[in-house]
């Protein structure tokens, strides 16, 4: 976690992710880098015509003012950001600053207003946590601290998922937290508690996982069991696997309430399978 980057649209959303980047980045001696991808009108993003320039250069000062704005927060005051201006897709712009700066954890802001599943869903979150290599930390609110005690890494415990594993348990010592290894079983894949469990064991052997917990816990679908369970043990980060250009949309099966979408107001960090 030594360089750290914050895509930026300077929302308050955006706000609440720079500042966990903040807090991680004291305790780790991290670089911050902070993108904005701006959002041209199409003809001036394909246009090569100069006679555009001027209002190219509009969105362009525009962008450098919110910078400049941004700077003067408080909670900002002798913090050194990176700071960069994107022109193309919001995830092109973020997959092309992680290889050129070579970075560790993308901290990104969402409202998760319509809920734990639909936050993936049709959104620049989503866009940038399907096409991401690296790992993906979204944020929904503003937290005063981020001291992460006990981390749900959520998995299917199927052979694809060992190197999402292997960076989540990374991740979870850097940060120092328990991580506890779920399998939610649900009707419709149903499997004993002998089963699950010699499912959980194959699946952690050799892997050198240390301070966890094996976890089965029954639902009535997968994603209710992850958020039932991390309500259960009160912890404040959930984990999970994506499958690239898949999406996670895969991992969930069937939909989720209302009030349950309500309960999952929590950070979720996503690692490429």
């Amino acid at each position: 976690m030594k360089r750290i980057l914050v895509p930026t649209d300077f929302s308050e959303q955006a706000e609440n992710a720079l500042k966990v980047a903040l807090k991680l980045a004291e305790k780790h001696n991290s670089e911050i880098f902070v993108l904005h991808s701006m959002e041209m009108p199409l003809h001036l993003s394909t246009s090569g015509d100069s006679g555009n320039l001027p209002e190219s250069l509009f969105f362009i000062k525009l962008a450098e003012k919110r910078f400049g704005d941004l700077r003067k927060k408080k909670y900002l005051e002798g913090v050194t950001l990176n700071e960069a201006i994107g022109h193309n897709e919001i995830y092109e712009d973020i997959e092309e600053a992680c290889k050129k700066n070579n970075i560790d954890l993308i901290v990104m802001g969402s409202t998760g207003a319509s809920g734990f599943k639909e936050m993936f869903v049709g959104s620049n979150t989503e866009k940038v946590v399907r096409t991401s290599k690296t790992p993906v930390l979204v944020i929904k609110n503003n937290h005063e601290d981020f001291n992460i005690k006990d981390f749900v890494f959520a998995t299917d415990f199927s052979e694809e998922g060992r190197g999402a594993l292997d960076k989540a348990q990374k991740f979870a010592k850097k940060v120092g937290a328990k991580m506890h290894l779920l399998f939610v079983n649900t009707p419709a894949n149903f499997k004993t508690s002998l089963q699950a469990q010699a499912i959980m064991e194959n699946f952690i052997r050799g892997m050198g996982v240390e301070n966890y917990t094996l976890n089965i816990y029954n639902d009535t679908s997968v994603e209710k069991g992850i958020l039932n369970f991390t309500q259960h043990i009160n912890a404040k980060l959930i984990g999970m696997g994506t499958h690239g250009r898949k999406g996670i949309s895969h991992f969930f099966n069937g939909s989720i309430s209302e009030d349950m979408v309500n309960h999952a107001n929590m950070p979720v960090i996503t690692f490429k399978i």
